[in-house]
């Protein structure tokens, strides 16, 4: 892509990041809006206001300071109510823009967003299914659907990503192991669980046995690859149905919720749940271990003191 909707800057970092990195479409897209909403930002804010992004060359880049950055990301948080996590992926974004122009373009000599700090972020428990929750999903939606009983309960046993279990072809089935195509385009094998083995094979009967125009595992009612639109659609219709209240319930809901109950009832150490979900950092893995509050009460009470009283 380059028109006056963008820079030539821009463009060739992003091209470096899809041929060199690996970098999935969805990163593209995010790491070009907030670079060019930065770059407008800064314009704006200097009393200017391009029609396009021509004006971004390299003096307008040297121009730039790192009180720009922070004034970039109170916009952000005051102006556009972003959260902590959207500013920490706007900073990632032109943290990794310099450092691009400093050690591979080599197009400036001082890279100011080295200094470039992160917000501080809540720790948060984020939402997911009980095992009783869980078990009424699988046998509500194995009552209604094939298909849709595959993708939850690929869900709920694989921990897989919306736009992993989306992108999901049939060759990458084999008799016992997924292949999944994650961030990055890094590849990672998952061994299927019984559930997940049959859930597939009676999918596959019924795909089969008609001729489709794709290799995709889940296909939709016009014969096309099910979109991530879709499978979000499909998710929430059946939580719903199962009478599980919908709020806050999402299909990464549901790869949370596999990850906890691997964590919770398997006791899988977390190197394992790292590698299994496809995490670079164990800070992302870490959120995924938090405990409940009859684990924390048993934690007090198994305390050698706590019967101790007169």
């Amino acid at each position: 892509m380059q028109s006056n909707k963008t820079c030539k800057f821009v463009e060739q970092y992003l091209a470096y990041l899809v041929t060199i990195k690996g970098r999935s479409k969805n990163t593209i897209l995010e790491y070009r809006l907030d670079l060019l909403q930065f770059f407008h930002f800064v314009d704006v804010s200097r009393l200017h206001e391009h029609s396009n992004f021509q004006y971004v060359n390299i003096e307008f880049i040297g121009s730039i300071t790192l009180g720009d950055m922070y004034a970039f990301l109170a916009y952000c948080q005051d102006t556009l109510n972003s959260s902590p996590g959207t500013r920490t992926r706007k900073i990632v974004s032109i943290r990794q823009f310099w450092k691009y122009l400093k050690t591979k373009a080599h197009l400036i000599n001082n890279n100011i967003a080295e200094e470039l700090e992160t917000p501080k972020q809540p720790k948060r428990i984020v939402r997911c299914l009980t095992l009783e929750e869980s078990v009424r999903l699988l046998i509500e939606s194995s009552s209604s659907s094939t298909r849709d009983n595959c993708i939850i309960t690929i869900f709920l046993n694989c921990a897989l990503r919306l736009s992993e279990l989306e992108s999901l072809n049939v060759d990458q089935v084999t008799s016992d192991i997924l292949s999944i195509i994650g961030k990055g385009n890094k590849e990672r094998k998952i061994f299927m669980t019984p559930a997940v083995k049959q859930s597939i094979t009676k999918w596959l009967s019924i795909r089969n046995s008609k001729t489709y125009n794709t290799n995709a595992l889940f296909i939709s009612r016009n014969g096309g690859r099910l979109t991530t639109r879709s499978i979000q659609n499909v998710v929430k219709k059946h939580i719903v149905a199962a009478g599980i209240n919908p709020e806050g319930l999402s299909t990464h809901k549901l790869r949370h919720t596999a990850a906890t109950l691997m964590y919770k009832y398997g006791r899988v150490d977390i190197r394992s749940l790292q590698q299994l979900l496809g995490h670079e950092s164990i800070a992302t893995t870490e959120i995924y271990t938090h405990v409940d509050e009859r684990q924390l009460q048993a934690a007090v009470n198994s305390n050698p003191l706590a019967m101790m009283f007169n």
